[in-house]
């Protein structure tokens, strides 16, 4: 078969169930000697279990039949590390029929990690995508792992008992059992590869100098001075100690295990680490080298190469060109990084992908006393990447909540399903940038709020800069989210709370109305003339216990979702006891609280513990961070919503209708409209009758057919508009009409008119514009907007991503 026809677009690299990574490939010929020496490792019980008899070595005829497939009717995927094949699993099409026979094989030594099930999800894909719905297996009764992948794969399964082996029925269209199944695989194994990464147990450090200030020698100082639970290998073949340990000259020579090395070497040295650390049986590497893509695109490919070496032995990479990893669990006290940031321990997890961002974030942090589970500086994120650490978060239970600062989202189809998942347990909050914006931004209508718009719908709260991202997260570790818009302010001066109520407009927030009896209950609290209102000014002579009194009374108001205080110091500044009070008041009654205390800027006191009152020196980043947790509450508390199940449609007949125009015009091509009118009547949506003419006569004759008014419409325009000239002549009633209509269309639209459409006029409605684009960085988009004239340029009013649910 020629090289050409191999299908490179299903191989992938996989997270197995504990962690480790394998290369999943289609066959090919030259797998030969691999698949001899794979079949020659395994055991007799095993062979026979597969092959139904024993068979202690593959013929050549075997070997040939195997690795020879056409990809369509015989299909075969491999599963590789390190070179060697660890699992085979193939279908062969039963003659004359439209289903196939499955066959799996997993190596002895690597049961119970999940390759079957890897395999088998491989299979049914590349087996939709030709046409088959079903595959079909016989099965020894003593296999049972194999009947397990079967059971675990969330297909629909019927099996039954004959001569001796068990005949198993697979239905593989995607279920949602099914689809569970594969995300909930998917999500365990990449949750516990990173956990490998963030939670080693011994770690090397390749290129740790002797002398301080060098990115290996500062990388050992960091894991001995954070007191990193495993042992720490500095390796340096031209020293002797290294932060007072002894250096080894090849992490080979390590007396224990290796599961983390950081590599800290030049670019051409780095490569050779590498596959060192394939030697040594490392599961993940830190490269705080650079010289990568960075550099251009010698670089890159060299990056390329790294990374698929990696790859091939199954480990992770963070990096290269990356400041590195942090885990503050007492119990692992990891500071694989050149930083000398030492964040505290706390609820944050912080994804970075600028090292020269990364220290002052990590400083930042601290100096707001928000502290740290985890962080990863992942510099040019050729491997691991926000996908990978969000599964890892989610299921955290030291981190609740995500910040993410980043160039780009990798995976994007993955990140929206992900995040989706995340989000409804733990709040992610992520700063824009302009990579992430042209990432998304191909088209015009994806520019700007747009972009806001989709990350919205998948739960992410988008912030504009870093200290944003913050004020952010203040607020969701030191108070609850809240439940709906409706804010209620309260101060000590007119003018500052007036801006604080137009921030919280502009913020997307809503005045509450206070109840009867919260007025009541404030009414002591306002001096005459003032009287009690939303926002409530408690003048200038009010205290601590005036601010307590006051949020006690707001927070128990059912109308009232979230409270913003400001208090305007007068010349007894009594800052820290009004915060202090706010705090008190707050922990009681369960809604959350910002305070604003005009210009404590850099002196705001740290809020090291929970239910504390986040405390900010202008009313417009509180109003802001207010507003977008808001947002985030609406968006956690609305049903997520199901697929339902669509009655009259014929999906099989939809792709049939597109497949056959592709076999026509290969290059692609526009629906012609009877292509079109199968299409959509596929779906169950009914189009008004209409026919196709060549002349005016026939323009009439079928007018006359339907029943008048009809319109008019030349078929050979990329966009139509109202007007002849656009492409459509409206309300046609008589015969005359249609000719003298068709007529001068043909003059002014020459080849653009035949054929035309006759149609029936429809009733008079709303126009509205629906319309799917597919986006190489988002995927699937839904367009909604108003039809009719203009519509071709006028901005979408809803735009949602696929899927909807």
């Amino acid at each position: 078969m020629a090289a050409a026809e191999y299908p490179e677009q299903w191989a992938s690299d996989v997270a197995l169930a504990d962690g480790s990574t394998v290369h999943v490939r289609p066959i090919r010929p030259d797998d030969r000697e691999r698949l001899r020496a794979f079949h020659g490792r395994q055991s007799a019980e095993s062979i026979y279990l597969r092959y139904f008899t024993p068979r202690p070595t593959l013929s050549e005829a075997d070997l040939d039949h195997f690795t020879r497939v056409d990809y369509r009717d015989r299909m075969a995927f491999v599963a590789v590390s390190g070179g060697d094949i660890l699992a085979v699993a193939r279908y062969d099409r039963w003659a004359g029929r439209d289903d196939a026979e499955v066959a799996f094989m997993v190596d002895d030594e690597h049961h119970g990690l999940g390759i079957g099930t890897v395999l088998l999800e491989f299979l049914a894909e590349a087996a939709r995508q030709v046409g088959f719905r079903r595959f079909s297996a016989q099965v020894l009764p003593s296999n049972r792992k194999m009947l397990r992948v079967f059971r675990q794969a969330g297909f629909e399964v019927t099996s039954e008992f004959g001569d001796g082996v068990i005949e198993v029925e697979l239905d593989i269209e995607p279920t949602p059992e099914a689809l569970a199944a594969i995300e909930a695989r998917s999500h365990l194994a990449e949750a516990r590869s990173v956990a490998r990464l963030l939670a080693p147990q011994a770690v090397a450090v390749i290129g740790a100098g002797r002398e301080p200030g060098g990115l290996g020698h500062e990388v050992v100082a960091n894991l001995l001075a954070a007191g990193f639970t495993g042992p720490v290998y500095p390796v340096n073949p031209a020293a002797e100690v290294v932060e007072g340990l002894p250096a080894l000259a090849s992490v080979l020579d390590a007396p224990g295990p290796v599961d983390q090395a950081v590599i800290a070497v030049p670019a051409p040295a780095v490569a050779d680490a590498v596959l060192e650390c394939a030697r040594a049986r490392v599961q993940s590497v830190v490269i705080v080298s650079s010289g990568f893509r960075e550099t251009g695109p010698t670089g890159a490919a060299a990056e390329e190469a790294l990374v698929h070496l990696a790859r091939r032995y199954g480990m992770r990479v963070v990096g290269p060109n990356c400041l590195g990893v942090l885990n503050t669990d007492p119990a692992v006290r990891l500071h694989a990084s050149h930083t000398p940031a030492r964040p505290s321990p706390g609820p944050v997890g912080l994804l970075s992908q600028s090292g020269s961002l990364g220290t002052a974030i990590l400083e930042y942090a601290d100096d707001l006393g928000l502290g740290i589970s985890t962080f990863v500086e992942a510099g040019n994120k050729a491997d691991v990447s926000a996908n990978d650490l969000l599964q890892y978060w989610e299921d955290d239970e030291r981190t609740e909540l995500v910040l993410l600062h980043l160039e780009s989202f990798g995976n994007t189809r993955r990140f929206s399903r992900i995040v989706r998942r995340v989000g409804r347990r733990k709040p992610v909050v992520a700063v824009k940038s302009g990579a992430v914006i042209a990432a998304w931004a191909d088209e015009p209508w994806l520019q700007g709020a747009t972009l806001e718009a989709l990350l919205g719908q998948v739960g992410v709260i988008r912030v504009d800069a870093i200290e944003a991202m913050f004020d952010v997260a203040r607020l969701l570790v030191h108070q609850p989210v809240p439940s709906g818009r409706r804010v209620a302010l309260v101060g000590n001066a007119g003018g500052p709370t007036r801006l604080a109520a137009e921030a919280c407009a502009g913020a997307g927030l809503d005045l509450a109305a206070l109840e009867e009896g919260t007025r009541r209950a404030l009414g002591d609290l306002v001096p005459a003339p003032s009287v009690v209102a939303n926002p409530l000014d408690l003048t200038h002579r009010a205290g601590p216990d005036d601010y307590a009194s006051a949020l006690g009374a707001l927070t128990a108001d059912p109308g009232v979702d979230a409270v913003l205080a400001v208090y305007a110091p007068p010349l007894a500044d009594r800052s820290r006891d009004v915060v202090d009070a706010l705090t008190s008041a707050a922990r009681a009654g369960g809604t959350p609280v910002v305070a604003v205390v005009l210009g404590v800027g850099s002196t705001d006191p740290p809020v090291p513990d929970d239910g504390a009152v986040p405390c900010f020196a202008f009313p417009g980043r509180a109003a802001r961070a207010l507003g977008s947790i808001a947002a985030y509450g609406e968006w956690r508390a609305e049903e997520p919503g199901v697929a339902p199940s669509v009655e009259g449609v014929d999906p099989d007949r939809a792709r049939a209708v597109v497949a056959e125009a592709l076999e026509r015009r290969p290059e692609g091509a526009t629906l012609g409209a009877e292509e079109l009118d199968e299409l959509l009547d596929a779906y169950g949506l009914s189009v008004a009758p209409h026919r196709l003419v060549h002349r005016a006569s026939e323009a009439v004759h079928a007018a006359k057919a339907m029943g008048f008014p009809v319109t008019l419409k030349a078929t050979g325009l990329a966009q139509l508009g109202k007007t002849e000239a656009a492409g459509i002549a409206l309300d046609l009633h008589r015969p005359d009409d249609v000719r003298r209509a068709y007529r001068r269309m043909a003059d002014a639209l020459g080849e653009a008119m035949v054929p035309a459409q006759v149609q029936a006029m429809v009733a008079p409605g709303l126009d509205l514009a629906v319309s799917v684009h597919q986006h190489p960085a988002v995927g699937g988009v839904v367009a909604i907007g108003a039809g009719g004239a203009g519509a071709l340029n006028a901005r979408p009013a809803l735009l949602r991503v696929l899927p909807l649910t």
